[in-house]
């Protein structure tokens, strides 16, 4: 079965300090057919404007994933953890039995743009936990480059869940295959650009699920410049 997710269908969200599309149900935006996709609960995809952010809030129970496509996101959290993640880094906050977190826009002169992924962890109540990490964009050019995994893999950040998040930059006709595993479920989503995605073409925001599906899953870059996330979860 394969599930499509336009960007269009997903929730809007605009506040003024923030642009936000919700690939599944969060805060204001609950649709009972998009709860999540297994472990996957949110993709929200955030642009922030300069002196805007999110206040400080609390979570439990969820690893907390930020991949900064454009601009700096300031962080501070209730372990005294205090960082900025810029374009190309990949931020893990695993909320434990608990944690207080803020995010800011890093910059007084320009937006911030990221993706916010929360995953279920396979078990609950673990003391809260953080890393980060750079991925250079152009070093995963045409290739697969693991951001994070359950066991740190080929120097991934290392989660609480069976999971995994590879991600790819595509050239215009640049292309690139990936192995679907029936025994697993596939959530393919377009961040940037725009990909042919087999017979299908698929623009920022949109993106396909896979259950029960086998085979090799053909991508080739249509925009001069587009990043693709491939998340691999627990049936």
């Amino acid at each position: 079965m394969i599930i499509e997710r336009p960007s269009n269908a997903r929730g809007d969200v605009s506040l003024g300090w923030l642009q936000s599309r919700h690939t599944f149900s969060f805060g204001h935006y609950h649709d009972p057919a998009w709860m999540g996709f297994g472990p996957l609960r949110v993709i929200n995809d955030d642009t922030v404007a300069p002196g805007g952010g999110f206040s400080p809030h609390r979570h439990a129970n969820m690893e907390i994933i930020s991949v900064v496509l454009q601009g700096a996101l300031a962080h501070r959290d209730s372990t005294g953890t205090i960082g900025v993640i810029e374009a190309g880094d990949v931020q893990w906050m695993s909320a434990g039995h608990g944690i207080e977190h803020s995010e800011y826009n890093g910059s007084d002169a320009a937006p911030v743009h990221f993706l916010q992924i929360w995953i279920q962890p396979e078990r609950l109540n673990h003391v809260p936990a953080y890393d980060q990490k750079h991925f250079a964009p152009e070093a995963r050019r045409a290739r697969w480059a693991t951001l994070v995994s359950a066991d740190g893999a080929d120097g991934s950040i290392a989660i609480r869940q069976q999971a995994s998040l590879r991600a790819t930059r595509l050239h215009a006709g640049d292309a690139l295959a990936a192995t679907l595993d029936p025994a697993r479920r596939q959530w393919l989503h377009v961040a940037t650009g725009e990909v042919a995605v087999g017979e299908r073409v698929l623009a920022a925001g949109d993106a396909l699920g896979f259950v029960d599906e086998a085979g090799e899953l053909a991508l080739r870059g249509i925009a001069e410049s587009s990043d693709v996330l491939l998340f691999d979860l627990p049936a």
